[in-house]
């Protein structure tokens, strides 16, 4: 198995388990954060040098004022959305997924490996090339926040890694 995949996820190879981590990808960093905020605020701030001295910025000053907040606030919910992850841990005994919400609540879903089947639903279910874990009595999702090709690779990657626990 490749031990690394995307920025979204990564297989790790302990012999003789197997563990999945995944996440969805984060492009903006802390500093990058400050950074960008920093430069809409000085770039939103230009046209008011245009007015200033005159009344005019105290109607102008509020609304950049709302408009930086409102990034701030946006680029700040993205990231705790981003604070998903997804463990999946492979073995010849059992198969587990463990799933943390951007809320901090945990799932898990456990089954025997030799009863799960990979799902991959091109066109049925919420995202483009829906994936779902089946075993036992449930089926669960897998990497919702992943790309649809990623999903495919996935799907693929595990069905191998399966067939090699059986």
């Amino acid at each position: 198995m490749a031990p690394e995949k995307s920025g979204a996820m990564s297989l790790d190879a302990l012999a003789p388990d197997r563990e999945l981590h995944l996440w969805p990808h984060r492009s903006l960093s802390a500093p990058g954060f400050v950074g960008f905020i920093s430069i809409t605020a000085a770039l939103s701030a230009v046209p008011l040098l245009a007015v200033l001295g005159t009344g005019a910025i105290w109607i102008l000053l509020p609304l950049v004022s709302i408009a930086v907040a409102g990034i701030w606030w946006a680029l700040l919910r993205n990231n705790r959305d981003a604070q998903v992850y997804e463990v999946l841990s492979l073995d010849k005994d059992l198969a587990t997924l463990r799933h943390r919400a951007a809320d901090g609540t945990e799932q898990c879903w456990q089954a025997n490996p030799h009863w799960v089947r990979i799902e991959l639903h091109p066109t049925i279910g919420p995202v483009p090339n829906y994936l779902t874990l089946k075993g036992g009595p449930r089926e669960v999702e897998l990497g919702a926040f992943l790309s649809a090709d990623e999903r495919v690779a996935l799907a693929r990657d595990l069905t191998q890694l399966l067939a090699s626990l059986r």
